[in-house]
């Protein structure tokens, strides 16, 4: 019982490295925890051959058909930028898509993010951003939501997620049910967002039930909603938000994966043992933790005691377990895309300055990456 209860416990979380190589501690944790995806970040890329690398290390000591995610928003949220180019930003594809009647424009941002992605080992990138860009947000989410309308929100993510889906990458829409009311940053604080629930059902979470056959992914956002039957419980360990809303009244049947559980946003709020539980209790099927390895054992552990302690908890954890790893096969292969020459990998980041410059983003602040692939080589 116990080996199988870990091994659920496993599958259930996503967790982030610390460097550009595995650690020794790394390692043992891994072989211990069996994730069900890892996430890197700027810390951990600098260039495919060494990020291709490190993921292939890594996610052969995770359960198969292991995630292999980043975020590549564009603008101020991209892994890549210098590693390979600043991508644009979803607000200024948008507009320059509107202003031109050019809807191609928004394909083809998600077309070179996918082809970004999968050059440095990637298959899953965390976009595109569904919130709506109002007012109240404008200082904490910038020029990450494509619009202030959903009907802008909607048509940008349709054309993003087409083209990641026609170069096979996975797209994950967020920040449900939507961050466009709020005034804090989730990474720091628990945002309260006034908004009741018609206006966010009608408003924030139009995009999701419009694109809802469409989204592979769809993370959770720390954020509470006091007008609503959520009250001031986070949407990330909400039964409310994710059984009922999101899974019930919504018909998601997708992936459901929480925001970074090491933001101040939940534990603030609660401990991540407590975390960890309430979000598999509430309907989540993955748990996010981007660094720490302190917190991942710990949620990993809890999840682990509560399933040895308790049967209910233990059946809903094997069952919430199988579910997940059912809808990762589906989406998933361990087959990675053939490494790029350096000729291609140039060819990519002209084609990405090239798009920003349509674009109407400035150029002259993009260095080339310190590192590529010697000339004539494949990276691995």
């Amino acid at each position: 019982m116990t080996a199988n209860v870990r091994h659920a416990a496993g599958r259930l979380l996503v967790v982030g490295l610390g460097g550009t190589e595995l650690t020794g501690l790394e390692r043992a944790w891994l072989k211990l925890v069996r994730p069900a995806g890892i996430i890197l970040f700027k810390r951990n890329i600098a260039d495919p051959a060494q990020t291709r690398a490190l993921m292939r290390e890594a996610t052969a000591l995770c359960t198969p058909g292991a995630l292999r995610c980043v975020d590549v928003e564009g603008g101020t949220v991209d892994r890549l930028r210098d590693a390979l180019a600043p991508m644009p930003s979803a607000l200024a594809v948008s507009r320059r898509a509107v202003e031109t009647g050019n809807a191609s424009l928004m394909r083809e941002h998600g077309e070179l993010a996918a082809r970004g992605v999968k050059a440095f080992g990637f298959n899953a990138t965390l976009a595109p951003v569904l919130d709506l860009g109002l007012p109240a947000s404008a200082k904490v989410m910038g020029t990450r939501c494509a619009a202030a309308t959903p009907q802008g929100v909607i048509e940008y993510a349709g054309h993003f997620l087409d083209g990641l889906t026609a170069h096979g990458v996975i797209g994950c829409a967020k920040h449900f049910p939507g961050l466009g009311g709020g005034t804090l940053d989730s990474h720091a604080a628990t945002p309260s967002i006034a908004r009741t629930f018609d206006e966010l059902w009608r408003e924030d979470m139009l995009p999701y039930r419009e694109l809802r056959d469409a989204l592979p992914m769809i993370m959770v956002n720390h954020a509470a909603y006091p007008a609503t039957r959520g009250r001031v419980t986070p949407a990330s360990v909400s039964r409310f938000w994710i059984a009922a809303v999101l899974r019930g009244r919504i018909g998601y049947r997708g992936l459901i994966l929480s925001d970074d559980m090491e933001m101040g946003g939940i534990l603030g709020f609660m401990p991540i043992e407590e975390a960890a539980a309430a979000a598999i209790r509430a309907g989540m099927d993955l748990i996010e933790i981007c660094h720490s390895p302190e917190l991942i054992l710990r949620a990993y552990e809890s999840l682990v005691a509560e399933g040895e302690k308790s049967a209910p908890f233990r059946s809903l954890l094997l069952a919430r377990s199988r579910e997940s790893a059912r809808k990762r096969a589906k989406l998933c292969s361990d087959d990675r895309a053939p490494a790029l020459s350096a000729r291609q990998f140039a060819a990519l980041r002209g084609r990405i300055l090239r798009f920003r410059e349509t674009i109407g983003e400035p150029v002259a602040s993009s260095p080339a990456p310190a590192q590529q692939p010697p000339a004539g080589a494949a990276s691995t």
